[in-house]
């Protein structure tokens, strides 16, 4: 462990060392250098991080969403559908990978969620409410404003499997999500993080004040974070 520790140290050390971690990096060459840093032995995630003027704890500052990111997230998603009849077959004609009604309610309450998205339709939702203390602090709750409370369930697989992203404040006003794979290239990266500042941006709730975007930084898994430049940001997505 120990030694698994010292050459994290010794790689992350490397990579610092190709630029000052306190400088401020255009959006696209934050993204270049995220890529240059990014040397474990797997496909680590490259993620983006927003520092928002927002206190979450207000409902009328909270930011939360949906985006479809243009090239995917790289990352295999595995659907869970609360339906029944026709709206099941649907769902697993659409890719869902585990369906189901009462058996998956009660396969939940034992502990198996072998999903990371939850769908439901609405007339499931009572049944769905009562796992809330499960489903709800894993963030798999079925939203109708996340458009995972649906009569469209094929739309919202097929949504979910192509690249879909939810992002949500946390209590600091931070919001983060997975933006592609470092194996991805820069050009495809890049229209992802505009596409996940874009939904930000539209996002921003009445009861914000003052900066909304205050901070931002790129890293993978296991590099270090580059900070961005927040008028690239607005620029990029202007």
């Amino acid at each position: 462990m120990a030694s698994d520790v010292a050459k994290k140290g010794k790689r992350l050390k490397g990579v610092y060392a190709d630029f000052d971690a306190e400088k401020l990096h255009p959006l696209e060459e934050a993204i270049r250098l995220v890529k240059t840093g990014a040397k474990a032995k797997f496909d680590e995630t490259v993620e983006i991080a927003l520092n928002l003027g927002v206190d979450p704890r207000h409902a009328d500052q909270m930011v939360r969403g949906v985006v479809g990111l243009p090239n995917g997230t790289g990352k295999t998603v595995r659907i869970g559908v609360f339906a029944r009849g026709a709206k099941a077959e649907e769902a697993q004609a659409a890719g869902a990978d585990v369906v189901g009604a009462d058996d998956l309610a009660a396969a939940v309450q034992e502990g198996k969620i072998e999903f990371d998205r939850c769908i439901a339709t609405p007339d499931m939702m009572a049944l769905v409410g009562r796992l809330g203390k499960i489903l709800g602090p894993r963030g798999l709750m079925p939203n109708p404003r996340l458009g995972t409370v649906t009569m469209d369930v094929r739309g919202a697989v097929s949504a979910a499997k192509a690249g879909q992203v939810e992002f949500r404040a946390e209590k600091a006003g931070i919001i983060h999500a997975g933006i592609g794979k470092a194996s991805f290239d820069e050009g495809k990266l890049l229209e992802n993080a505009r596409a996940f500042v874009e939904a930000i941006q539209r996002a921003k709730p009445a009861g914000a004040k003052g900066t909304y975007l205050k901070k931002a930084a790129v890293s993978s898994s296991m590099g270090p974070g580059v900070k961005i430049d927040v008028a690239s940001l607005t620029a990029a997505t202007a």
